[in-house]
């Protein structure tokens, strides 16, 4: 009998494997709230079909915003704002050893471009012309 170790390995912290009562009750509270965040663009879960499915980093990320809204007394409409314009690290002034070891950090500015995080077309159309300009680069 051979005995090599398992290949099992543990579970990553990005992995969607918690419902969105699970997710509310880790986080003490109400799914309609998990919903409302999801709606106004604050969390981002996974989808399977309809149903949201949070990962570790999402509950984490999740108890951040929460702490913003409840102890830094930011509204979620606030909230929504700075993040377009700014890291959460620097909106939660985070210390620098926490922020650079911290696997749930979330970048939702773009300081290289001008244009609202999220901002699908505008993200489309820099797309385009980048392929554009590299075409000509090709063919000269």
């Amino acid at each position: 009998m051979n005995s090599q170790r398992s290949k099992i390995q543990p579970l990553k912290t990005d992995l969607p494997i918690f419902t969105i009562g699970v997710a509310a009750t880790l986080l003490s509270v109400h799914p309609k709230t998990l919903r409302s965040y999801g709606k106004d663009g604050l969390i981002k879960p996974a989808r399977k079909g309809s149903r949201m499915m949070f990962s570790e980093n999402d509950i984490n990320w999740t108890a951040c915003l929460r702490s913003m809204i409840h102890e830094e007394n930011i509204s979620i409409a606030g909230l929504k704002k700075l993040l377009q314009l700014a890291p959460c690290w620097e909106i939660k002034n985070c210390h620098a050893d926490i922020h650079h070891h911290c696997p749930h950090k979330v970048d939702w500015s773009a300081p290289r471009t001008l244009r609202l995080a999220g901002s699908d077309s505008q993200v489309k159309e820099y797309r385009k012309i980048k392929r554009q300009k590299r075409r000509k680069v090709g063919n000269v």
